[in-house]
């Protein structure tokens, strides 16, 4: 390939780590590359809460319409911000190897002073406040937005006794502290620690270029998990969790639909073998709507739209 592809990327520490891993691995395929900053409304707005903003596609949306106009080549996205459905012409280019999926609280003072009843924890979450809640229905939860670095900082800011972190995101920039405990219970978002690449579904070079960066096994799992949230019709931001693994020659899924409270909960685990794991996410979806999850969503939508 003659031209040079051009790498478009949020403008956050993070965000241009992910550009440059990107950039590194076409690099060494012996690809020509150039990454593009740009800033997405979810970076400028932080002063509103991220579900009354239009969650869906606000870290993405920027990049997408720069695609459309011809300005980048591919775009590269945290997964578990990109809405389940893509803009007309533009696709998935790969889906890369994940990292850790697991949500993390930096906390301040002891850990005995982060459990205690009444104690404040920070997140702009839906769905870690809801299963938070339910752990600690005593606690006070207080919004959070910024990218990780404007989020650490605001913790030491304020008096607050911990906040909430994708531990994927502060391992990629050194920025996990000694002071972390990983929330193994808190189911993850769906494709949490998975990077993806999106490209124009007419762009042949590049989609060649990218499908040698793609990692099946991760496409397979954050399928399951999208197909899960966008069964339930729940956006990036809703209380959904869910986290597929393949073990062998099967999968297993385990998802959940939270009350925003955390006081309501509908879970569902399910196994199945790996050639037949395509339906495990819509599946799994609608045997919560079927269980009253139908219910619990619809009263989710009236809250996230106030």
């Amino acid at each position: 390939m003659s031209k040079i592809i051009r790498i478009g990327t949020r403008n956050s520490e993070l965000a241009l780590w992910q550009a440059h891993l990107v950039q590194k691995s076409l690099i060494d395929l012996g690809y020509q590359t150039e990454i593009i900053e740009l800033s997405s409304i979810g970076d400028e707005v932080l002063d509103i809460p991220l579900h009354q903003i239009g969650s869906m596609g606000v870290f993405t949306k920027t990049l997408d319409v720069a695609m459309l106009r011809g300005q980048i080549d591919i775009a590269v996205h945290s997964l578990k911000d990109v809405p389940t459905q893509l803009p007309e012409t533009i696709v998935q280019a790969a889906v890369l190897k994940r990292a850790d999926v697991h949500d993390v609280v930096v906390y301040k003072g002891t850990k005995e002073e982060l459990v205690a009843d009444g104690a404040t924890i920070a997140t702009g979450s839906l769905r870690r406040r809801a299963q938070w809640l339910q752990k600690y229905p005593t606690h006070h939860l207080t919004d959070l937005r910024g990218n990780v670095n404007t989020r650490l900082q605001k913790l030491q800011d304020n008096k607050w006794n911990g906040a909430i972190f994708a531990k994927a995101g502060l391992e990629r920039i050194s920025l996990l502290p000694e002071n972390h405990l990983v929330l193994d219970w808190m189911i993850p978002a769906p494709a949490q620690g998975a990077i993806m690449i999106t490209a124009l579904e007419t762009d042949k070079e590049v989609l060649d270029a990218c499908a040698n960066l793609h990692h099946e096994e991760t496409a397979l799992c954050v399928r399951i998990e999208r197909d899960f949230m966008r069964t339930l019709e729940g956006g990036c931001t809703a209380p959904i969790g869910g986290y597929a693994e393949i073990n062998g020659d099967s999968v297993s899924f385990k998802g959940l639909l939270s009350a925003i409270d955390g006081k309501e909960q509908k879970g569902v685990f399910k196994i199945a073998n790996l050639n037949e794991a395509k339906r495990l996410g819509v599946d799994s979806a609608k045997e919560i709507l079927a269980n009253g999850g139908k219910a619990l969503m619809d009263e989710i939508k009236k809250v996230v739209k106030k």
